[in-house]
């Protein structure tokens, strides 16, 4: 993995846990063409076969905002066919979030809108500061959400309550997005000390079967039941000859804590 970053900053906060800061707090972490760029980048080195890290977890840096979305300063005056470019990079840069091997936890430490709202959505599951908000209000500057929203957010939280957000471009406060479904907890002032203790439980336990699991939820939610139900099994089936699952079982009869290696 690149140790060095123009607009990101990536710490490992623990051997297998990856702290991901997008770090533009000047421009409201807004994402111009170079953090698409380096976030893509970033993540796709997770699938490496000797990346260490089990969980990841991304966040903004300073108090205002998570991410304001895209860059709307450098995007003034590009022609259409230089807007449509750009995007493509922006595609990648949510493709590689969804497609990251490892589970990514979302700490909105602030506003996420348009483009970062999408950005959490991309992510596992979010945990939101009480003052941060959420909003996809694209249909009110002429375009419409181009990366992922309109496909996560009803999937998030159903498609009526996804339709009267994207068709308003209404915002939602923390506590608002924790009702609904979309934000998993609101840990007061502790945002960041509540989403990296949770990656650590994850990264504790069975690398494989995190995998297995993660990728039966996302393959399921599009199937009818009886399909979805194979594509577990399938999983299931793998998960048995591995050396993680008989060193669960072995732990669990000693009495022990379990030392997974993802074998």
């Amino acid at each position: 993995m690149q140790t060095s970053y123009e607009t990101l900053l990536a710490v490992a906060v623990a051997p297998d846990v990856l702290l991901v800061t997008l770090n533009r707090p000047q421009a409201a972490n807004a994402f111009n063409t170079a953090m698409a760029t380096e976030i893509a980048q970033l993540f796709g080195s997770l699938a490496a076969d000797d990346a260490p890290w089990r969980c990841a977890v991304l966040t903004g840096s300073g108090a205002r905002a998570f991410c304001a979305g895209a860059d709307l300063k450098e995007r003034s005056g590009m022609t259409d066919a230089a807007w449509r470019a750009q995007h493509r990079m922006i595609e990648r840069m949510v493709r590689a979030i969804v497609a990251c091997p490892v589970p990514v936890i979302a700490a909105v430490n602030g506003a996420a809108f348009g483009g970062g709202c999408e950005l959490a959505l991309a992510c596992d599951f979010i945990y939101a500061a009480p003052d941060a908000s959420f909003a996809l209000p694209e249909v009110t500057r002429g375009i419409m959400p181009g990366a992922g929203g309109t496909q996560t957010l009803p999937r998030a939280i159903g498609s009526r309550r996804a339709l009267e957000l994207l068709l308003t471009g209404r915002p939602l406060t923390a506590h608002e997005a924790l009702g609904c479904g979309l934000v998993n907890a609101v840990p007061g002032g502790r945002l960041l000390e509540a989403a990296l203790a949770t990656a650590a439980i994850i990264a504790r336990n069975a690398p494989l079967s995190v995998r297995e699991i993660r990728r039966a939820v996302a393959e399921g939610a599009a199937l009818p039941l009886s399909e979805a139900l194979a594509v577990e099994l399938e999983g299931y089936n793998r998960l048995v000859p591995t050396e993680d699952r008989r060193e669960g079982v072995l732990a669990f009869n000693e009495r022990r804590t379990p030392q997974f290696r993802g074998r």
